[in-house]
């Protein structure tokens, strides 16, 4: 629980003001945006893989410079085809920071440019440490400079892009809702 006698820190702090500028565009993802504010207020380590009960996190989906395609991490826990992503670190100022530095990092692409964001949230079990605590999960989009090559990291058994509407199984429902609304945007 959150202590009077400690301060968020400025991630916590820009995750709250990220999330409560926000418009929702479903429903269910306002009620998930309703709770991972209620998880900040409640968590001020709420930006931790430290945070037992969850943890928010940031995830991207990198598009080609065109939108066509979109590069996807077989991932080597959940052993599907997923977005770049993953824990905040205390470097991080805001989750869009976090969400570039991830994407970079697991795509090994110089000069991704953030689209406006966030595009969707998502919440689900994970298999990192505290085991069975959920991700609470941001999600944006980022383009690639036209011909750029990607480099494979030890956080992934392969990288590979593939056309936005025809994502590889074994995927989510999650990983798809992400990649059309990162074209959307970029198309806009």
């Amino acid at each position: 629980m959150t202590s009077p006698f400690l301060a968020p820190s400025p991630l916590h702090e820009a995750a709250v003001a990220s999330l409560t500028g926000w418009t929702a565009p479903t429903g269910p993802e306002e009620e998930l945006r309703s709770e991972f504010l209620a998880h900040l207020r409640a968590h001020e380590d709420a930006m931790w893989r430290s945070c037992v009960p969850g943890h928010l996190t940031a995830t991207t989906a990198v598009l080609s410079h065109d939108g066509a395609m979109v590069l996807l991490t077989h991932h080597p826990k959940a052993r599907m085809w997923l977005p770049m992503g993953g824990h905040c670190e205390p470097g991080d100022a805001s989750l869009e920071a976090a969400a570039l530095r991830e994407a970079t990092e697991e795509s090994g692409i110089a000069g991704l440019r953030l689209l406006p964001g966030p595009l969707a949230l998502d919440r689900h079990q994970v298999w990192c440490h505290p085991p069975h605590s959920l991700h609470l999960d941001v999600e944006y989009g980022a383009v690639a400079p036209p011909g750029a090559e990607f480099v494979r990291s030890e956080e992934s058994l392969e990288l590979r892009w593939v056309p936005v509407d025809d994502i590889p199984e074994p995927t989510d429902e999650a990983t798809r809702r992400l990649a059309r609304r990162a074209r959307a945007v970029l198309l806009s």
